[in-house]
């Protein structure tokens, strides 16, 4: 056994004896499905914080002929695979972590020659009796071992982008790379699986990419790996379950990220924290801060800040990932921005519909931050004070909130404002730290029509007020709270009616101004 040949089980076994530990071994079944066929080299691409190298260690326990992991595994969803035993531990299995590897070198150049070292080093001190034909030739030497053994390799390479991550704007560097990883993996028949795993899809030059021969799975389009990407649903409703978590609570926070083949999927670092602990919060910033996002949403792009802006209070957005290079510096337009923020978790992607929205209160939670310390104007002002507007509702102080709402207007390319509709953004930012007390609903089917804006108060918040916010344009606030007493909007807030305050909002075309009033409801 060897640090980088056939490294053994170790890592994987303190991932399975850990705490919480969800069982995504039927992985393997696939890998074993497209071992030595021409689907063998799979890249796969995922966030941070989404276990991709805890499937990397998997896959390296399983296949590795460094250990044996029959009694690992035994227990686990793969052990009833016909196949399960067939390919147990039985490949010269080459696990490697570029981002190791780039910490220790200076260069591209350096980077390359420490990796086929060191593989080398772990090839012949494993099999001294092979005559080499050229000691210093990573695939001569692999082929030679294949040549004698009859055993074929695995390849697992993980944090593969790191390359396209540290060396952002070196493309000589990039290619160097992309050349070598082709000339090691490519064509060779004594390799019979690649697993790649980091953030990025492979990148591409011009109308091709140097690693044609990989099928991607990504957050764009994971397919036929879609149940392997976080938590899936039943996965979460176990836990909550076992740990006695409220699970609503969680789907809010984790939830959001849906493909084609399994339409919710949770952030699973995230979760697993919050059931360990017992506490819903952002646990994102404990591997990257906010001002990793800030970057990117900061981009002078046309559209981009009202996009943004946009999926804030719960818009979805339709783009084009089509022209993103799969790099971190080459941005055309607002799409490819866009597109590299679902690449990172940032966003999360409909397939069929062909757009984008902020997953969850986990990751909204970051835009807010990001953009409260943004060159936003008013928006990024309105933003650092929505608390300040939310507590003036619920102390009466009408001004104060007409305030609030002035800080949130905005003006965008694509929601111009002139309606109603318009206003309801300006208040869900006005009012965006109501999220962290409400469920808030727009179009709320109640009494005789559909309130503008309701916010029913959260479980664990039973003293706050729940809130009917009617909005209004060219008329009067009066006149907005006069419509929900008419159309009888409270009548589906029966419980709430010792706890309920109506919210008028009417904007001022001619002044620009905004009024508000606000009434305690008694029936």
């Amino acid at each position: 056994m060897g640090s980088y040949l056939n490294p053994g089980n170790e890592k994987f076994y303190r991932a399975i004896n850990s705490e919480i530990y969800v069982d995504k071994t039927g992985l393997i079944g696939y890998t074993n499905k497209v071992l030595n066929t021409m689907q063998q080299n799979l890249c796969v691409s995922r966030p941070r914080r989404f276990g991709k190298s805890m499937a990397a260690d998997m896959l390296t326990a399983y296949y590795s002929r460094g250990c044996d992991s029959k009694e690992l595994f035994k227990r686990l969803k793969i052990a009833d695979d016909q196949n399960f035993e067939k390919h147990l531990n039985k490949y010269n299995t080459i696990f490697i972590n570029v981002q190791e590897f780039l910490s220790r070198t200076s260069d591209i150049y350096k980077l390359i020659d420490r990796i086929q070292r060191i593989i080398l080093r772990d090839i012949q001190r494993e099999y001294p009796e092979i005559d080499y034909f050229d000691k210093d030739d990573l695939s001569e030497c692999m082929q030679d071992v294949y040549e004698e053994t009859g055993i074929p390799f695995v390849m697992i390479i993980d944090e593969w982008d790191c390359i396209f991550r540290e060396y952002k704007n070196d493309k000589e560097a990039q290619e160097k790379y992309l050349d070598f990883l082709r000339d090691t993996l490519k064509d060779k028949r004594y390799i019979q699986l690649v697993y790649m795993t980091g953030i990025l899809p492979i990148k591409k030059y011009g109308t091709h990419s140097a690693l044609n021969m990989f099928s991607e799975y990504s957050m764009t389009n994971p397919r036929q790996l879609a149940q392997y990407v976080g938590f899936t649903e039943e996965e979460v409703q176990e836990l909550c379950v076992k740990y006695r978590m409220n699970f609503e609570e969680l789907k809010e926070w984790y939830d959001g990220y849906a493909f084609a083949l399994v339409h919710s999927v949770y952030s699973p670092r995230s979760v697993i924290e919050a059931v360990l602990s017992g506490i819903c919060d952002s646990y994102w910033n404990q591997t990257e801060t906010f001002e990793a996002l800030k970057i990117y949403i900061d981009m002078n792009f046309d559209g981009l800040k009202d996009d943004v802006l946009s999926m804030m209070v719960g818009e979805r957005v339709a783009i084009n990932t089509g022209g993103f290079t799969n790099d971190m510096v080459t941005f055309h337009s607002k799409d490819d921005v866009l597109t590299l923020l679902i690449h990172l978790g940032y966003l999360a992607y409909d397939f069929e519909d062909k757009c984008v929205y902020i997953p969850n209160n986990e990751v909204r939670g970051e835009y807010v931050n990001a953009v409260s310390v943004s060159e936003w104007g008013e928006v990024s002002e309105a933003l650092r004070n929505s608390a300040w507007t939310l507590r003036s509702i619920w102390e009466r102080r009408p001004e104060q909130v007409s305030k609030g709402i002035e800080q949130a207007h905005f003006e965008t390319s694509h929601l111009q404002y002139n309606d109603e509709n318009a206003l309801s953004y300006t208040i869900s930012l006005a009012l965006y730290a109501a999220r962290n007390f409400y469920q808030i609903y727009r179009e709320l089917p109640t009494g005789k029509g559909f309130a503008d804006l309701v916010f029913i108060p959260r479980k664990k918040f039973p003293d706050k007020p729940a809130l009917i916010v009617e909005l209004k344009w060219d008329k009067t606030a009066k006149g907005a709270i006069n419509q929900i007493k008419n159309k009888q909007y409270f009548e589906s807030l029966q419980e709430y009616q010792g706890n309920l305050l109506l919210v008028g909002v009417n904007y001022d075309k001619d002044t620009r101004e905004h009024r508000c009033e606000i009434e305690e409801f008694h029936k």
